[in-house]
Protein backbone atom coordinates (compact mmCIF):
# COMPACT_ATOMS: atom_id res chain seq x y z
CA UNK A 1 0.00 0.00 0.00
CA UNK A 2 1.58 3.08 -0.87
CA UNK A 3 2.11 5.71 2.03
CA UNK A 4 -0.18 8.76 1.96
CA UNK A 5 1.11 12.34 1.21
CA UNK A 6 1.52 14.36 4.81
CA UNK A 7 1.11 17.75 4.89
CA UNK A 8 -0.16 17.57 8.29
CA UNK A 9 3.01 19.69 8.97
CA UNK A 10 6.39 20.27 8.53
CA UNK A 11 7.31 18.83 11.93
CA UNK A 12 7.12 14.78 10.69
CA UNK A 13 10.05 15.13 8.83
CA UNK A 14 12.15 11.99 8.96
CA UNK A 15 15.91 12.02 9.71
CA UNK A 16 17.97 11.77 6.82
CA UNK A 17 21.37 9.54 6.46
CA UNK A 18 23.20 11.73 7.45
CA UNK A 19 21.63 13.00 10.65
CA UNK A 20 21.16 9.16 11.33
CA UNK A 21 25.12 8.26 11.01
CA UNK A 22 25.52 12.00 12.95
CA UNK A 23 23.31 10.91 16.17
CA UNK A 24 24.91 7.23 16.22
CA UNK A 25 28.26 8.41 16.31
CA UNK A 26 27.92 11.68 18.42
CA UNK A 27 30.10 12.65 21.71
CA UNK A 28 27.72 13.21 24.55
CA UNK A 29 28.20 14.47 28.11
CA UNK A 30 25.53 14.68 30.91
CA UNK A 31 23.78 17.95 29.75
CA UNK A 32 22.67 19.12 33.23
CA UNK A 33 25.87 19.14 34.55
CA UNK A 34 26.83 20.94 31.41
CA UNK A 35 29.20 18.97 29.69
CA UNK A 36 27.69 17.46 26.54
CA UNK A 37 29.69 18.39 23.97
CA UNK A 38 27.72 18.12 21.26
CA UNK A 39 24.82 20.26 22.76
CA UNK A 40 27.35 22.47 23.66
CA UNK A 41 28.30 23.23 20.15
CA UNK A 42 25.04 23.34 19.34
CA UNK A 43 24.37 26.06 21.49
CA UNK A 44 27.64 27.89 20.23
CA UNK A 45 26.31 27.54 16.55
CA UNK A 46 23.17 28.84 17.54
CA UNK A 47 24.24 32.06 19.59
CA UNK A 48 26.91 32.28 16.23
CA UNK A 49 24.01 32.14 13.50
CA UNK A 50 21.51 34.89 15.71
CA UNK A 51 24.60 36.85 16.70
CA UNK A 52 23.51 36.63 20.29
CA UNK A 53 25.19 36.20 23.21
CA UNK A 54 24.03 32.61 24.01
CA UNK A 55 21.58 29.95 23.18
CA UNK A 56 20.12 26.99 25.47
CA UNK A 57 18.79 23.64 23.88
CA UNK A 58 15.72 22.25 24.19
CA UNK A 59 12.79 19.76 23.68
CA UNK A 60 10.49 21.91 21.79
CA UNK A 61 9.34 25.42 21.16
CA UNK A 62 6.57 25.90 23.31
CA UNK A 63 9.26 25.12 26.17
CA UNK A 64 11.24 27.85 25.03
CA UNK A 65 8.60 30.03 25.14
CA UNK A 66 6.94 29.09 28.25
CA UNK A 67 10.05 29.43 29.56
CA UNK A 68 10.90 32.76 28.30
CA UNK A 69 8.03 33.97 29.49
CA UNK A 70 8.23 32.83 32.95
CA UNK A 71 11.96 35.18 33.01
CA UNK A 72 10.63 37.94 30.72
CA UNK A 73 6.95 38.26 32.83
CA UNK A 74 6.10 38.72 36.55
CA UNK A 75 2.57 36.58 37.68
CA UNK A 76 -0.02 38.31 37.27
CA UNK A 77 1.21 40.60 34.39
CA UNK A 78 0.30 40.81 30.79
CA UNK A 79 1.89 39.54 27.56
CA UNK A 80 0.88 41.60 24.61
CA UNK A 81 1.00 39.71 21.09
CA UNK A 82 -1.50 39.16 18.09
CA UNK A 83 -4.58 37.44 19.05
CA UNK A 84 -4.11 34.43 16.58
CA UNK A 85 -0.36 33.81 17.99
CA UNK A 86 0.85 30.27 19.03
CA UNK A 87 1.52 31.60 22.50
CA UNK A 88 -1.83 33.21 23.18
CA UNK A 89 -3.57 30.40 21.46
CA UNK A 90 -2.06 26.97 22.10
CA UNK A 91 0.16 27.99 25.07
CA UNK A 92 -2.40 30.05 27.28
CA UNK A 93 -3.43 27.04 29.98
CA UNK A 94 0.49 26.75 29.73
CA UNK A 95 1.20 30.09 30.39
CA UNK A 96 -1.13 30.76 33.27
CA UNK A 97 -0.26 27.38 35.10
CA UNK A 98 3.48 27.84 34.83
CA UNK A 99 3.75 31.74 35.51
CA UNK A 100 0.53 33.28 36.30
CA UNK A 101 0.41 35.53 32.84
CA UNK A 102 -2.54 36.25 30.93
CA UNK A 103 -2.59 37.80 27.22
CA UNK A 104 -3.47 41.46 25.92
CA UNK A 105 -4.32 40.50 22.51
CA UNK A 106 -4.46 42.30 19.23
CA UNK A 107 -6.21 41.86 15.97
CA UNK A 108 -4.10 42.39 13.00
CA UNK A 109 -4.00 41.53 9.10
CA UNK A 110 -2.69 38.33 8.49
CA UNK A 111 -1.46 38.22 12.44
CA UNK A 112 1.08 40.95 11.89
CA UNK A 113 1.36 43.71 14.14
CA UNK A 114 1.75 47.62 13.32
CA UNK A 115 3.99 49.87 15.30
CA UNK A 116 1.02 51.67 16.16
CA UNK A 117 -0.82 49.06 17.46
CA UNK A 118 2.06 48.07 20.10
CA UNK A 119 1.95 51.34 21.20
CA UNK A 120 -1.34 51.58 21.80
CA UNK A 121 -1.41 48.48 23.59
CA UNK A 122 1.17 49.55 26.01
CA UNK A 123 0.20 53.18 26.95
CA UNK A 124 0.39 52.95 31.11
CA UNK A 125 -2.94 52.09 32.65
CA UNK A 126 -4.44 55.97 34.02
CA UNK A 127 -5.48 53.26 37.03
CA UNK A 128 -2.18 52.02 37.70
CA UNK A 129 -3.78 47.99 37.98
CA UNK A 130 -3.27 46.08 34.91
CA UNK A 131 0.77 45.93 33.62
CA UNK A 132 2.34 44.44 30.09
CA UNK A 133 5.49 42.96 30.75
CA UNK A 134 6.55 41.76 27.05
CA UNK A 135 5.35 41.87 23.67
CA UNK A 136 6.03 38.65 21.13
CA UNK A 137 5.37 38.58 18.30
CA UNK A 138 5.67 34.92 15.77
CA UNK A 139 7.47 35.21 12.65
CA UNK A 140 6.44 33.77 10.29
CA UNK A 141 2.98 33.80 11.46
CA UNK A 142 1.52 30.51 11.27
CA UNK A 143 -2.67 31.00 11.70
CA UNK A 144 -1.75 34.57 9.43
CA UNK A 145 -0.49 31.63 6.62
CA UNK A 146 3.01 32.00 7.44
CA UNK A 147 2.97 35.60 6.80
CA UNK A 148 6.31 37.38 7.23
CA UNK A 149 7.65 40.26 9.18
CA UNK A 150 10.05 42.20 7.48
CA UNK A 151 13.01 43.33 9.67
CA UNK A 152 12.01 47.41 9.59
CA UNK A 153 8.59 46.17 10.59
CA UNK A 154 10.22 44.21 13.71
CA UNK A 155 13.13 47.17 14.28
CA UNK A 156 9.49 49.69 14.33
CA UNK A 157 7.55 47.47 16.70
CA UNK A 158 11.12 47.71 18.66
CA UNK A 159 10.94 51.36 19.03
CA UNK A 160 7.72 51.31 20.52
CA UNK A 161 9.06 48.54 23.28
CA UNK A 162 11.77 50.48 24.16
CA UNK A 163 10.06 53.65 24.50
CA UNK A 164 7.73 52.06 26.95
CA UNK A 165 10.08 50.10 28.44
CA UNK A 166 9.32 46.60 27.43
CA UNK A 167 11.13 43.79 26.01
CA UNK A 168 10.40 42.17 22.88
CA UNK A 169 10.27 38.49 22.18
CA UNK A 170 10.27 36.66 18.89
CA UNK A 171 8.22 33.50 18.42
CA UNK A 172 10.76 32.38 15.37
CA UNK A 173 9.85 28.79 15.09
CA UNK A 174 9.92 29.47 11.32
CA UNK A 175 12.28 32.43 10.92
CA UNK A 176 14.37 31.13 8.33
CA UNK A 177 11.36 30.18 6.19
CA UNK A 178 11.31 33.94 6.98
CA UNK A 179 14.83 34.87 5.85
CA UNK A 180 14.42 32.88 2.66
CA UNK A 181 11.72 35.36 1.52
CA UNK A 182 12.89 38.42 2.73
CA UNK A 183 16.87 37.89 2.24
CA UNK A 184 17.62 39.48 5.53
CA UNK A 185 20.10 36.63 7.97
CA UNK A 186 18.01 35.55 10.81
CA UNK A 187 20.77 38.13 12.82
CA UNK A 188 19.30 41.33 11.25
CA UNK A 189 16.39 39.51 12.88
CA UNK A 190 17.49 38.97 16.42
CA UNK A 191 19.02 42.13 16.97
CA UNK A 192 15.54 43.70 17.41
CA UNK A 193 14.89 41.61 20.03
CA UNK A 194 15.68 40.93 23.03
CA UNK A 195 15.41 36.96 22.93
CA UNK A 196 13.98 34.71 20.77
CA UNK A 197 13.64 30.75 20.08
CA UNK A 198 13.53 29.00 16.55
CA UNK A 199 12.17 25.34 16.41
CA UNK A 200 14.69 22.73 14.39
CA UNK A 201 11.94 20.24 14.19
CA UNK A 202 10.11 21.98 11.49
CA UNK A 203 11.32 23.07 8.08
CA UNK A 204 15.33 22.37 9.20
CA UNK A 205 13.77 18.68 9.52
CA UNK A 206 15.51 17.84 12.80
CA UNK A 207 13.71 15.10 14.50
CA UNK A 208 13.70 16.99 17.67
CA UNK A 209 14.43 20.36 19.32
CA UNK A 210 14.32 23.86 19.71
CA UNK A 211 16.67 26.66 20.59
CA UNK A 212 16.21 29.98 23.07
CA UNK A 213 18.24 32.45 22.44
CA UNK A 214 19.46 36.00 23.90
CA UNK A 215 21.53 37.87 26.26
CA UNK A 216 24.06 35.72 28.59
CA UNK A 217 22.26 36.78 31.98
CA UNK A 218 19.09 36.00 30.33
CA UNK A 219 20.11 32.16 29.02
CA UNK A 220 21.47 31.99 32.58
CA UNK A 221 18.12 32.46 34.20
CA UNK A 222 16.80 30.30 30.95
CA UNK A 223 18.72 27.50 32.57
CA UNK A 224 17.70 27.41 35.46
CA UNK A 225 14.20 27.94 34.62
CA UNK A 226 14.87 24.69 32.42
CA UNK A 227 15.72 22.91 35.79
CA UNK A 228 12.34 23.79 37.21
CA UNK A 229 10.14 22.70 34.26
CA UNK A 230 11.59 19.48 34.43
CA UNK A 231 13.86 19.37 30.92
CA UNK A 232 17.17 18.67 32.38
CA UNK A 233 17.49 15.90 30.02
CA UNK A 234 20.95 13.98 29.84
CA UNK A 235 22.84 12.73 26.96
CA UNK A 236 20.98 14.87 24.77
CA UNK A 237 23.98 15.16 22.66
CA UNK A 238 22.54 12.21 20.29
CA UNK A 239 19.83 14.85 18.75
CA UNK A 240 21.72 17.88 19.24
CA UNK A 241 24.39 16.23 16.77
CA UNK A 242 21.20 15.87 13.72
CA UNK A 243 20.28 19.64 15.02
CA UNK A 244 23.45 20.66 13.94
CA UNK A 245 23.22 19.54 10.52
CA UNK A 246 19.49 20.42 10.51
CA UNK A 247 20.68 24.41 11.50
CA UNK A 248 23.52 23.94 8.47
CA UNK A 249 21.81 22.29 6.17
CA UNK A 250 18.55 23.47 6.13
CA UNK A 251 18.20 27.21 5.49
CA UNK A 252 19.66 26.35 2.59
CA UNK A 253 16.85 24.29 0.89
CA UNK A 254 13.55 26.16 2.33
CA UNK A 255 13.14 28.06 -0.82
CA UNK A 256 11.90 24.88 -2.18
CA UNK A 257 9.06 24.15 0.38
CA UNK A 258 7.92 27.55 -0.52
CA UNK A 259 7.86 26.95 -4.32
CA UNK A 260 5.95 23.80 -3.33
CA UNK A 261 3.31 25.58 -1.75
CA UNK A 262 2.93 27.69 -4.65
CA UNK A 263 2.53 25.00 -6.67
CA UNK A 264 0.00 23.34 -4.25
CA UNK A 265 -1.90 26.71 -3.75
CA UNK A 266 -2.63 27.81 -7.42
CA UNK A 267 -3.61 24.28 -8.63
CA UNK A 268 -6.64 24.38 -5.70
CA UNK A 269 -7.03 27.79 -6.62
CA UNK A 270 -7.87 26.51 -9.78
CA UNK A 271 -9.91 23.57 -8.48
CA UNK A 272 -11.58 25.75 -5.98
CA UNK A 273 -12.22 29.37 -6.80
CA UNK A 274 -11.89 31.66 -3.98
CA UNK A 275 -10.88 29.40 -1.21
CA UNK A 276 -7.28 30.43 -1.45
CA UNK A 277 -5.31 33.03 -2.76
CA UNK A 278 -1.81 31.79 -4.16
CA UNK A 279 -0.30 35.58 -3.59
CA UNK A 280 -1.39 35.04 -0.11
CA UNK A 281 1.20 31.83 0.03
CA UNK A 282 4.20 33.39 0.91
CA UNK A 283 5.66 30.47 2.41
CA UNK A 284 5.10 26.59 2.99
CA UNK A 285 1.61 27.30 4.53
CA UNK A 286 -1.18 27.13 2.67
CA UNK A 287 -5.17 27.71 3.63
CA UNK A 288 -8.00 26.27 2.24
CA UNK A 289 -11.44 28.21 2.86
CA UNK A 290 -13.78 24.93 2.86
CA UNK A 291 -16.53 27.16 3.90
CA UNK A 292 -18.02 27.85 0.14
CA UNK A 293 -17.76 24.11 -1.04
CA UNK A 294 -20.62 22.76 0.79
CA UNK A 295 -18.24 20.37 2.78
CA UNK A 296 -16.94 21.76 6.34
CA UNK A 297 -13.15 21.15 6.70
CA UNK A 298 -13.63 17.75 9.09
CA UNK A 299 -14.84 16.30 5.58
CA UNK A 300 -12.41 17.11 3.58
CA UNK A 301 -10.21 15.93 5.91
CA UNK A 302 -12.01 12.77 5.70
CA UNK A 303 -12.59 12.33 1.82
CA UNK A 304 -8.52 13.55 1.20
CA UNK A 305 -7.37 11.07 3.90
CA UNK A 306 -9.28 8.47 2.21
CA UNK A 307 -7.17 9.42 -0.96
CA UNK A 308 -3.54 9.17 0.30
CA UNK A 309 -3.63 12.97 1.59
CA UNK A 310 -2.91 13.94 5.19
CA UNK A 311 -3.78 17.33 6.25
CA UNK A 312 -5.22 19.58 9.34
CA UNK A 313 -7.72 21.83 10.26
CA UNK A 314 -7.22 25.08 11.86
CA UNK A 315 -10.08 27.68 12.29
CA UNK A 316 -12.84 25.94 9.67
CA UNK A 317 -9.99 26.02 7.05
CA UNK A 318 -7.91 22.73 5.61
CA UNK A 319 -4.31 23.45 6.69
CA UNK A 320 -1.21 22.09 4.41
CA UNK A 321 2.50 22.38 5.31
CA UNK A 322 5.19 21.47 2.67
CA UNK A 323 8.63 20.09 3.66
CA UNK A 324 12.00 18.28 3.11
CA UNK A 325 10.35 14.43 2.33
CA UNK A 326 7.78 16.15 0.21
CA UNK A 327 9.16 16.84 -3.55
CA UNK A 328 6.80 17.85 -7.04
CA UNK A 329 5.93 14.73 -8.02
CA UNK A 330 3.88 14.42 -4.16
CA UNK A 331 2.75 17.87 -4.56
CA UNK A 332 1.11 16.41 -8.03
CA UNK A 333 -0.22 13.72 -6.47
CA UNK A 334 -1.77 15.71 -3.54
CA UNK A 335 -3.29 17.73 -6.10
CA UNK A 336 -4.49 14.45 -7.77
CA UNK A 337 -6.16 13.52 -4.34
CA UNK A 338 -8.11 16.70 -3.86
CA UNK A 339 -9.44 16.76 -7.65
CA UNK A 340 -10.89 13.13 -6.41
CA UNK A 341 -12.05 14.31 -3.20
CA UNK A 342 -13.91 16.86 -4.98
CA UNK A 343 -15.54 14.69 -7.50
CA UNK A 344 -16.59 12.14 -5.08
Amino acid sequence: MTAPIDLRSDTVTRPTEAMRRAMADAEVGDDWFGDDPTVNRLQDRAAEVTGMDAALYLPSGTMCTQIALHALARSGNLVVCEESAHVCGMEAASAAALSGVTFRTIAADRGLLTPGQVAAALAPDPYDVTAVDLVAIENTHQVGGGSVYQVDQVRAIRAACQAAGVPLYLDGARIFNACAVTGAPVSAYAAQVDAMMFCLSKGLGAPIGSMLCGGAEFIRSARRIKVLFGAAWRQAGIMAAAGLIALDEGPKRLHEDHENARVLAEGIADLLPGAVDPAAVPTNIVFVDVAGTGRSAPEWADRLRAEGLLVTMVSGKVRMLTHRDVGPADISAALAAWRRAAAG
